[in-house]
């Protein structure tokens, strides 16, 4: 019987790169973003390429009804694969942010993903199987000054996946919370950053390289991934210096004018013009 995947923020980046992996193991694909012209073209390129069945889901994930939405096109049917990789990011000083791109951010980090899981788990635990993972992001472990918003929300995103991995321990479902790094994608280019220090010296991750670590956890059923030796020797570093020694850093470093002094990782997918960082 074939399995059916959920994948929100398909149309590019991570997303797709998931796309590629599950329907290269034959899953049935339901693929959801707001960019329904890319949208398209990945169904067409997963369909003559894998030869597997795929639907396209036009839709703004960071609308307030966007979760009850989705679930009600899927329809009863049943989903063994949820993945929740739809964000993006907002950038400066909290005082001077757009607050409407924040409320949006806030929706689609926390309110849709959540909804999201709150509706497709109870048929998993039913089933006694299904593989749900969450796409946080190595901010999710430090505050981010003139990030605050972004690093909060992926912060919610790695302790409500962990949370509930351990209340749903030994029932054949997992959750997996994936934690990339600062990652090549399409985003450099909008920050007006595709020259960076980090792309010049080859210190950014690929997307599909982030993807396969996802998946691969996914399918182990890890709680936590974290693609790169990089992301994970500096996440451990962190656990031994002070919190305002980090924070500072982090600050100082998101502060500077210069794009190319800091590339911070945001998750694509979900790459509207009304939610580009401010």
């Amino acid at each position: 019987m074939t399995k059916t995947a959920v994948i929100t923020g398909a149309a590019g980046g991570i997303g797709y790169e998931f796309a590629l992996l599950l329907a290269a193991d034959a899953y049935h694909l339901i693929l959801v973003d707001n960019n329904k012209e890319q949208l398209l073209h990945a169904q067409h390129i997963l369909e003559s390429r894998y030869g597997v069945s795929v639907e396209s889901v036009s839709l703004d994930l960071a609308s307030g009804e966007a979760a009850e939405q989705l679930v009600k096109y899927i329809n009863d049917r049943k989903v063994d694969v949820l993945i929740n990789n739809a964000g993006f990011g907002v950038k400066g000083a909290f005082v001077q942010t757009n607050w409407k791109q924040e409320l949006a951010l806030i929706h689609l980090h926390i309110i849709t993903l959540t909804q999201l899981t709150k509706l497709l788990l109870p048929q998993m635990l039913q089933a006694r199987e299904g593989k749900i993972l969450n796409v946080a992001s190595t901010a999710a472990f430090q505050p981010g000054p003139y990030m605050a918003v972004y690093y909060a929300s992926k912060s919610f995103v790695l302790s409500f996946t962990r949370a509930v991995a351990h209340e749903v321990k030994g029932s054949g479902v997992t959750l997996t919370a994936l934690c990339p790094g600062p990652t090549k994608t399409n985003f450099q280019k909008t920050l007006g950053s595709d020259d960076s220090w980090l792309n010049r010296h080859n210190l950014l991750s690929r997307a599909d390289k982030v993807a396969l670590c996802g998946y691969k956890a996914m399918c182990k059923g890890k709680e936590v991934a974290i693609p790169g030796t990089l992301s994970r020797v500096i996440i451990f570093i962190e656990r031994f210096l002070p919190v305002s020694f980090v924070i500072n850093v982090f600050r100082y470093f998101q502060q500077k004018n210069e794009p190319d002094r800091f590339e911070q990782e945001v998750l694509f997918g979900y790459d509207d013009e009304h939610h580009h960082p401010g």
